[in-house]
């Protein structure tokens, strides 16, 4: 989600400091959540500044490079296999436990696609 942009944080900060408004009022006006003015209100006592929080640190992948190539390897030897199977795969051959989610985004990163066998010809039948 994309912080609130400075401008709106700046018109709720002003109104908050012309008084006569509750941070529950405010929240309602502004349509944010009541956390969001309580947090903005907050970081200005205790930095001086509104802007949004720059990330400074990205959140580490579940699994690391050897790992990753354990799945690939899963992958390509199992490429019919359901997101759920290859999860059991994983956990068995690395111990790792890890959601279908977390599957699919590793797939992703991976740049696998799991295509599924072809089915056989029914025109025979």
């Amino acid at each position: 989600m994309r912080p609130y942009s400075l401008d709106l944080r700046q018109k709720i900060f002003d109104t908050y400091q012309a008084g006569g408004i509750s941070q529950r009022q405010l929240a309602k006006r502004f349509r944010v959540a009541l956390s969001f003015i309580e947090k903005l209100l907050k970081q200005e006592r205790e930095t001086g500044s509104i802007a949004p929080k720059v990330r400074t640190q990205q959140t580490p992948t579940k699994l690391n490079d050897a790992q990753l190539q354990t799945l690939a390897t899963l992958v390509n030897a199992n490429n019919d296999a359901t997101l759920a199977e290859l999860q059991e795969k994983l956990k068995q051959a690395t111990g790792v436990t890890i959601g279908r989610s977390t599957m699919a985004r590793m797939l992703r990163k991976l740049n696998l696609t799991r295509k599924k066998k072809p089915t056989p010809d029914r025109k025979g039948k």
